[in-house]
């Protein structure tokens, strides 16, 4: 049984080098493979195909044939992570954005900073579980464990430092009611005697939580597949005639062919209606280009149209019933299990607007940060800023597209959401650029990510490439960062003030 364990272990070490982004290591962990299975150890196989249940394999990046800015990035991420993993190989569809994400996280993850390494793992654990993430849990796990983290910390929460027990409550309200957070929240955490936070420590864990919030709904959203190595990536049953068996079946894959059938349930689209909705989008950009050439709404007038828009935006809920069952019991990271998401002004509860003039991320949030935590705004501020600027003036078939326009609706609607308001952009666009398929799949990544399905990634943008509904979850993944760093900066400005 031992030779088995350590034999299984060795396979499964193995068949992640075979994604290196180095040929002579690929080639050396074939010819090993190969020894390895002539002594009849048990080599695994991934359960899935590809990095990414929603995007059929031939259609992401290729290790050995990604060209020499992608080789480069995949080298960097396999020296940083020792491995190459599927959020890197279904981001490098943006080269960019992928570069600043490395830089961010590895700066994060492992550089100087006020927090202690095993700490940084622990706080990615306690964000990722609160979306019952276990992708993310398994492998900040694992880091956890390499970086000398104490195992009985991963028992349960209870387990942990009081210190970090008390990250709980600005971990739950950060995830799913961000708004609710004022300066008492930040006053207990950093006056608690002798488990106090400081400034600099604080900052810092704000920021992994957000981190790794925002990267569950980028995990959901595009929706990436388990690493070989975890729970729930790898099975040892050779494959079957028809291409998948039964162990397949029980973790959600149901064949190639499920990739290109119909969402369940749905009416299968001809191309002619895709390429009907892309043209109608595109008129209705060209339009209200045209009205704002011609007009500009009162001050008064957009207040009342970004209230209309914050109030819809509640009646903006998925259909779906599933839910993504965890496979790792992930709910002992975090407590108060039943706190999830809630709309701001449900209950007769009324959150008061977030204005952006009177707190903002380029005039507040970053020179905070980077105050407390150097180099780290300039990092986020560098990933914002290409995330919601990056464009290659497509859509979907057409070029030369300038889409700055819809961009902002997308951004700015997650803001609305979050109750957060800018005075200069007319809130009526959102209606007329995002249809009601779309609003579901944003606001369940952004709010719930954990029941995101295929269904709802397949049901908007139909004509648009995957590269382009990457592009979209970066939005996602950004603007939801942004939101909740705003509400928990803000909050600690006004606790120092």
């Amino acid at each position: 049984a031992a030779r088995d364990g350590l034999g299984e272990a060795l396979a499964r070490l193995l068949m992640l080098s075979k994604r290196c982004p180095f040929p002579d290591v690929r080639e050396k962990s074939e010819a090993i493979l190969g020894g390895v299975q002539e002594l009849g150890i048990r080599i695994p196989r991934p359960l899935g195909h590809g990095p990414s249940r929603f995007i059929p394999e031939k259609e992401t990046i290729q290790v050995g044939k990604e060209d020499a800015t992608m080789h480069t990035l995949f080298a960097e991420s396999f020296a940083t992570l020792g491995r190459l993993d599927n959020v890197t190989l279904v981001m490098v569809f943006h080269p960019q954005y992928l570069e600043s994400f490395l830089k961010t996280q590895h700066y994060l993850l492992q550089m100087d900073g006020p927090l202690p390494l095993h700490y940084r793992h622990y706080i990615g654990i306690m964000a990722a579980a609160r979306h019952q993430c276990s992708y993310l849990v398994n492998l900040h796990v694992n880091d956890f464990l390499h970086v000398g983290g104490d195992p009985k910390w991963l028992n349960g929460l209870e387990n942990a430092p009081q210190k970090l027990q008390n990250l709980g409550e600005l971990n739950k309200m950060l995830a799913h009611r961000p708004w609710l957070i004022t300066k008492e929240h930040i006053e207990q955490l950093l006056k608690t005697e002798e488990n106090s936070w400081s400034l600099a420590e604080l900052i810092h864990a704000v920021v992994l939580l957000t981190h790794y919030h925002s990267l569950a709904s980028f995990t959901f959203g595009c929706g990436i597949s388990p690493e070989i190595d975890c729970e729930g990536g790898h099975t040892f049953r050779p494959p079957s005639v028809s291409n998948y068996c039964i162990c397949d079946i029980t973790n959600g894959y149901h064949g190639v062919d499920e990739i290109h059938a119909s969402p369940a349930g749905s009416i299968p689209v001809s191309s002619t209606e895709s390429v009907c909705e892309v043209e109608a989008l595109m008129e209705k950009m060209k339009q209200l280009q045209e009205c704002r050439d011609e007009e500009e709404a009162s001050q008064e007038e957009m207040a009342t149209r970004f209230e209309r828009e914050k109030r819809e935006s509640m009646f903006v809920c998925s259909s779906e019933d599933e839910e993504s069952a965890a496979t790792r019991d992930v709910s002992r990271h975090f407590e108060d299990t039943s706190y999830g998401y809630k709309d701001f002004s449900r209950h007769g509860m009324h959150v008061p607007t977030f204005r952006v003039q009177d707190y903002s991320w380029e005039d507040h949030g970053y020179s905070l940060v980077n105050r407390l935590y150097p180099d780290v705004g300039q990092l986020l501020d560098e990933k914002f800023h290409i995330a919601y600027n990056l464009t290659y003036n497509t859509m979907a078939m057409h070029k030369d597209v300038d889409t700055s326009m819809l961009r902002r609706a997308i951004w700015n609607y997650i803001h609305c959401m979050f109750g957060i308001r800018y005075d200069d952009y007319d809130y009526g666009e959102i209606n007329q650029l995002l249809d009601r398929s779309f609003k579901v799949y944003i606001k369940t990544v952004v709010c719930t990510p954990e029941k995101t399905t295929k269904r709802m990634y397949d049901s908007f943008w139909r004509q648009f490439e995957h590269s382009e509904k990457v592009h979209v979850n970066l939005l996602l993944v950004e603007a939801r960062m942004q939101a909740e760093l705003l509400y928990a900066l803000r909050a600690i400005t006004r606790y120092m003030t």
